[in-house]
């Protein structure tokens, strides 16, 4: 698909036959603790029109709690069916192809937690795989033993590819920096990366909520990530221009959406 759609239209009336609404976070409802100008008002148009929203995220730094406790301190009570992260889609992915093995994590305290309550077996010792994620606590100790555990040669797997997350000031680097540096000492890439724009993560996406693909649509800020995910995996794809991606990037990017909006707010009229 080459034509770049008109911004804030749906002329072939797409969002009408769309069940659920996967939604990016940081840059498509809220950038920091602050929502995007109407977003609130999308979700609450969403559930008056008898559909529904989960929120997709590549985060592997905080759990589903974490995003339940935050947003419900800017006003919207959800649960964790509403949830889904790279780290809960990680689990998943290592339970189906590496079930039993052991799991040396580079990740913070809450994705360890995370990995540990649901039965990944962990072991910086001898461990059988390497999986990278979003660590915040990193240190050079932790990255000479990743690198050490990547150049021998371990099967090696990446929450997300993600190369920088956003905040209200700017951008911090993210797992997919990570990445450049190992690779600059190890010589080695993830060989699986579940995360957007995996399919894996869809394929989990749509087994939690019990969607359709052809009836769900993958909505967020980022063409390499969320867009792609979307249209590379039997998914609406839809881009908000509230965040990362500009129409520049667009022009330039192999990855098509199948619509564009300046943000979801603009996406009501047609629900």
């Amino acid at each position: 698909m080459n034509r770049i759609p008109d911004v804030n239209i749906d002329i072939e009336g797409k969002l009408k036959e769309i069940t659920c609404f996967a939604l990016d976070m940081d840059g498509t409802v809220y950038l920091g603790n602050k929502w995007i100008e109407g977003a609130r008002d999308f979700l609450d148009a969403v559930e008056r029109a008898g559909k529904q929203y989960v929120f997709l995220t590549n985060n592997s730094s905080k759990g589903p709690d974490n995003y339940i406790e935050k947003l419900g301190k800017m006003g919207l009570t959800v649960d964790s069916s509403k949830i889904v992260t790279s780290g809960q889609a990680t689990i998943d992915y290592l339970k189906r192809h590496y079930g039993g093995k052991r799991v040396f994590l580079l990740g913070n305290e809450l994705l360890t937690r995370e990995f540990i309550e649901e039965g990944i077996c962990l072991d910086d010792k001898e461990p059988e795989v390497v999986v990278t994620g979003f660590d915040t606590s990193l240190t050079y100790e932790k990255m000479c033993k990743v690198c050490d555990l990547v150049r021998s040669g371990l099967p090696y797997i990446a929450t997300h590819p993600d190369y920088n997350c956003p905040t209200e000031t700017g951008f911090i680097p993210d797992v997919g920096a990570i990445h450049a540096f190992i690779h600059a000492s190890a010589f080695r890439y993830p060989d699986h990366v579940v995360g957007k724009p995996s399919g894996d993560i869809m394929d989990y996406l749509a087994r939690r909520a019990g969607v359709l693909k052809e009836q769900t649509a993958m909505v967020g800020d980022r063409l390499y990530t969320d867009v792609a995910a979307g249209v590379n995996n039997g998914y609406t794809g839809i881009l908000v221009l509230s965040g990362e991606a500009t129409m520049k990037d667009v022009e330039t990017s192999e990855v098509k959406p199948h619509l564009i909006f300046d943000s979801v707010k603009e996406m009501i009229p047609y629900l």
